[in-house]
């Protein structure tokens, strides 16, 4: 089952020109960084990266994902719940979803990624356009129970491919802070 409770508040997603105030420098840059969060996450892991699904399936999107895919409110989607990981530990928890109406036909099989990362897959076909960043503190109530923290920054960005719109929300768990600290990034 999804870890989305629809009956929580919707967060206020904000691009960065209206944030206020910024999280820490470190934060700040993994948060906007507009490449590839999984090939940012390989590298820091040392190639000890993986990805563990844990919902896939059609449900109710939240109203906040309406409103970011231009949808009716109480649209049908596929979603998808995955773990980002480094060297096992949970990093991030991402949820990616995508209209029923706008996959049907598409030929972006969201259901059979099974273990693959859905992101490297939206920048490496070049068709995909993405939108900008946004970002919140993320609804505690939405995480799964084990990694239920508040305060927890996350960010999402719509990529576009014709019809098809994919949301891509990534939360940013307190451990892959830690290896940030551990392991910094060569310039």
């Amino acid at each position: 089952m999804p870890h989305s409770k629809p009956s929580c508040t919707a967060p206020l997603w904000l691009p960065r020109s209206e944030l206020t105030p910024l999280p820490d420098p470190a934060a700040l840059d993994w948060l906007f960084d507009e490449g590839s969060l999984t090939r940012r996450l390989i590298q820091l892991s040392n190639d000890a990266f993986s990805v563990t699904p844990t919902f896939e399936g059609w449900q109710l999107l939240r109203a906040d994902e309406c409103v970011a895919l231009d949808l009716a409110e109480g649209s049908e989607g596929w979603v998808r719940e995955v773990y980002l990981r480094g060297h096992g530990e949970a990093w991030v928890f991402a949820r990616s979803v995508a209209a029923r109406s706008a996959l049907q036909g598409d030929g972006l099989h969201m259901d059979e990624l099974g273990s693959r990362s859905l992101g490297e897959l939206l920048f490496c076909d070049h068709a995909f356009q993405r939108r900008d960043i946004e970002v919140c503190h993320y609804p505690q109530a939405w995480l799964p129970t084990e990694i239920q923290a508040g305060g927890l920054w996350g960010r999402r960005s719509r990529f576009d491919r014709g019809a098809l719109s994919v949301l891509v929300a990534e939360v940013f768990l307190p451990t892959l802070w830690n290896a940030a600290r551990a392991h910094p990034e060569k310039p």
